[in-house]
């Protein structure tokens, strides 16, 4: 109270007594932040609003230091800042930093919901006006003097000599590459017709991809997988990587999956240069693959007619079913729906639909139109292409997905007498879907087939040089670990039930971690207590040593035999290493640590003393020890007996 008397403030008589007047307390002068022209606060009756009178009458009229008062209005959409639910005073910068989030989430969200207001952008299609026309008779000519101008430019028709040919676009849908079976190789600018680079490189090649942009490109040729800049310079060969026939790159992983004749499915790190997982199919050669942009997993399609899923943190396929009576020709996932469904062709002549959800059975059959092999692919809308024969065919989303034994009706369909068709793929955020085939590549107009609007910060068609410096090095922040990738992406965060299994292996008991004794605390920290015996990686060393016998550092056993015993059959068994060796073997040979060195010198002691104490109980005599020999020892005198 006397520091509030000499401060000079207004007090206010207590409620009870009834007089009704105000008391001025008299003081020497204004304060020094009243004279600083500082600003008062006050506090909130609603938010402290005290029982006790006196206090009640204290508090209209006091000024709360500065770190204690309530943060202004930063945005007219937040209002005055409050209190949080817990009603616990936190510093101010804490404060602050709680302000800050809560008004970026708010800002964020309303963003998002003015982006949507502008999307006015429609995906189209065509749509049969009278009862008996319909869309497949539509032929490209007609579509063309139908669309506009720059639509209508998006209808190519490229005559090359290196065929058959594959076709790859970027994730932006501004670049193509395309590969020929006779070594020509080229990538450019198909919008404005930019040529970034052109190859002959003179030997077989069956695949191409881009990596992170379209800076790179990687070739899988007859022996090994290269990859090349924009301007055609030969950066890498993956040697490891052996008679390729397909390549797939993750974009936020930032892995180059390939698949070739040897069956061996290998995932490369781009960014490091290691290969995170090498996986065996034991299927034989593969031709099919494709990716689930939802959840980056591997579809493969083999030649006994089984599709394989893969991740790389599984040495086993995910899920294994047979889809067709022949072989797999080509394998797609559908973008649209979060990778719900599947489509695959087969040597047997027959198209299938699957549902990725359950795999109890085919959605949807029906038998391709023409013979050879067949070529699938969807759209960012769900359209599905399917090359086969001499024609391309285009089937819409409702319709594919819905069951009935009838085959499809057909949405689009266009010739193509050059055969054979080996690649069909639709352009992200354009409705033109590009076949190659022995002649070259056709590029037609599908309405409705691409995606109208796109995030310019996922892929942006007309990002600059700046931008997609920024964007590349801001994808490699945020990449994501090959082991995340799993069929339930959704797994991530979630807390894992009672009794389930770790890393290593062991069931997770329902202990709270503050009553876990402190060695088990230390393990599964990873951090092991070598002050103490029976808790560092020398444990099992320290028991055998209990029991008198001490494991040598040598490879021989003690019972006659390198790293043999005998059992109680007569029969040769291995002996278990010691925890010493493989704790030697883990650090490295050639590698010395102090721990190493006081492991070896603790347990070299322990050893001579459990020897002697145990010649001495057998009552034998213990030698006297000794200065160790040296070469010198030669020329010492004998001693006299």
């Amino acid at each position: 109270m006397e520091n509030l008397l000499h401060n000079g403030y207004v007090l206010e008589a207590a409620k009870k007594s009834g007089t009704g007047h105000k008391r001025k307390v008299n003081s020497d002068g204004p304060s020094r932040k009243a004279r600083s022209g500082g600003k008062k606060g006050s506090i909130s009756e609603e938010a402290s609003a005290p029982p006790d009178d006196m206090i009640g009458s204290l508090t209209p009229n006091l000024a709360l230091p500065r770190r204690l008062r309530a943060l202004e209005q930063t945005s007219p959409s937040q209002g005055a800042f409050k209190v949080d639910k817990n009603d616990t005073l936190t510093p101010f910068a804490y404060q602050r930093r709680l302000q800050n989030q809560s008004t970026w989430i708010q800002e964020a969200k309303a963003a998002v919901r003015d982006a949507d207001i502008l999307n006015t952008d429609k995906p189209g299609r065509m749509v049969a006006e009278a009862p008996l026309e319909r869309t497949w008779r539509v032929t490209q000519d007609e579509i063309c003097r139908s669309v506009g101008q720059e639509q209508a430019k998006y209808r190519k028709e490229w005559k090359l000599d290196g065929g058959p040919y594959r076709s790859r676009y970027s994730r932006n849908g501004r670049h193509l590459a395309i590969v020929g079976k006779n070594g020509h190789v080229a990538t450019f600018d198909w919008q404005v017709g930019k040529l970034h680079c052109e190859l002959q490189l003179g030997e077989t090649c069956r695949d191409v991809t881009f990596l992170n942009d379209h800076a790179h490109i990687a070739v899988a040729q007859k022996q090994h997988v290269y990859i090349y800049d924009q301007q055609g310079i030969e950066l890498h060969r993956l040697t490891t990587h052996n008679d390729i026939t397909r390549l797939e790159y993750l974009p936020y992983h930032w892995l180059l999956t390939t698949i070739g004749n040897p069956g061996i499915l290998r995932y490369h790190d781009t960014s490091t240069g290691q290969i995170v997982a090498s996986h065996r199919t034991k299927l034989g050669a593969c031709h099919a693959m494709a990716q689930d942009l939802h959840n980056a997993v591997i579809h493969l399609g083999h030649q006994n007619g089984t599709v394989t899923l893969w991740t790389p943190n599984l040495n086993t396929p995910a899920v294994k079913l047979l889809a067709h009576l022949g072989g797999v020709t080509s394998v797609s996932v559908d973008p649209s729906n979060s990778g719900r469904y599947m489509s695959t062709a087969g040597n047997d002549g027959k198209v299938r639909v699957w549902d990725c959800r359950n795999w109890k059975g085919t959605v949807r059959e029906w038998t391709v139109r023409g013979t050879g092999v067949s070529e699938v692919e969807w759209s960012q809308k769900g359209y599905l292409g399917v090359a086969s024969g001499g024609a391309v065919h285009v089937y819409t989303p409702r319709t594919i997905i819905t069951e009935h034994l009838a085959p499809p009706p057909l949405y689009l369909t266009h010739p193509i007498p050059n055969r054979p068709l080996t690649s069909a793929r639709f352009c992200p955020f354009t409705d033109v879907l590009t076949i190659g085939h022995a002649s070259g590549l056709s590029s037609i107009i599908v309405p409705g087939a691409g995606e109208a609007t796109f995030d310019s910060s996922e892929a942006n068609p007309f990002e600059s040089k700046h931008t997609r410096r920024e964007r590349e090095v801001r994808n490699l922040l945020d990449k994501i670990q090959p082991d995340l990738i799993s069929l339930d992406p959704d797994f991530i965060g979630t807390i894992a039930p009672v009794g389930a299994s770790d890393e290593f292996g062991e069931k997770a008991e329902d202990v709270p971690y503050y009553k876990l004794p402190r060695q088990e605390k230390l393990r599964r920290a990873g951090v092991h207590d070598t002050a103490w015996p029976g808790t560092g990686p020398d444990a099992k060393q320290d028991e055998e040593l209990e029991l008198g016998y001490s494991a040598s550092d040598s490879d021989v056993s003690e019972y006659g035999g390198e790293d043999a015993t005998t059992s109680a059959g007569g029969a040769q068994t291995k002996k278990k290493r010691s925890a010493l060796k493989a704790y030697q073997k883990k650090k490295g040979k050639n590698v010395m640590d102090p721990t190493l060195a006081k492991i070896r010198a603790r347990m070299e002691m322990r050893r001579r003393e459990l020897l002697r104490a145990r010649t001495i109980k057998e009552g034998g005599s213990v030698p006297e020890s000794r200065t160790p020999s040296s070469a010198l020892d030669r020329f010492r005198r004998p001693e006299r007996s």
